[in-house]
């Protein structure tokens, strides 16, 4: 019997991954567990180069990833630039979510509970970007894009950046700073789980969730919008 599925117009849907992905970041690094593969790179560059906020380093890293894309296309791409302001978003987003985030009590167990929760909704924000049809933060376009390019599964593109990541934070901190800073045992949970995560998310929404453009006619399904199998 078929089940009628729930109707998300991707405009609300791309406001609500700005949201809650620039909130589980911050959750992330409140927890002291490790803050989140893509975030640890433009992390290392706020505290050796402190003289722009973390927010500010991450759309300097999220506009790199789109150049990157650009070249591997090898054309110019006009949605990207839509990505570029959304990126900002999030940069400023971060900065005022970790301004609240500071205030809540710390302990070992609240600290589980913001790692996880960050994780989660960083998890969800993800498969909510990949699937609003419309240009989205610089970091969620990079892995689901590139996943086109090479005609792999996302899963295995998305583990593969994050595993990317993780070892290009680990060397610029060594080199830096000569240290490990931003990476912990929730980093590495991060890189390995976040892709097969998000597919087991979009797994499960894809039975419930209907995306649409409020702004237009496009209407996509999840299940059909994105290489998870």
């Amino acid at each position: 019997m078929n089940k009628k599925k729930f109707h998300l117009a991707g405009e609300v849907a791309l406001l609500i991954v700005l949201l809650i992905n620039s909130l589980g970041v911050d959750l992330m690094s409140k927890s002291g567990f490790g803050i989140s593969t893509i975030s640890s790179v433009p992390l290392v560059f706020n505290i050796a180069f402190p003289v722009f906020s973390f927010g500010t380093w991450n759309y300097i890293f999220q506009t790199l990833l789109v150049i990157t894309l650009m070249i591997l296309k090898r054309s110019f791409c006009p949605g990207y630039l839509f990505s570029f302001i959304v990126g900002i978003g999030f940069g400023k987003m971060i900065d005022v979510h970790n301004a609240w985030i500071q205030a809540l009590p710390n302990s070992l167990p609240l600290h589980t509970i913001y790692f996880l929760a960050g994780f989660l909704l960083v998890c969800f924000g993800i498969c909510l970007a990949n699937n609003c049809m419309l240009p989205i933060i610089p970091t969620d376009i990079f892995p689901r894009d590139l996943s086109g390019i090479v005609k792999k599964n996302y899963k295995i593109v998305k583990t593969t950046f994050d595993l990317t990541c993780l070892t290009t934070t680990v060397v610029l901190s060594l080199a830096i700073l000569h240290g490990f800073y931003g990476i912990g045992i929730g980093t590495v949970f991060c890189a390995f789980l976040t892709g097969k995560t998000v597919s087991a998310i979009q797994s499960f929404l894809g039975k419930h969730v209907e995306f649409y453009r409020a702004t237009g006619k496009k209407r996509v399904a999840l299940e059909k919008n994105m290489r998870h199998a």
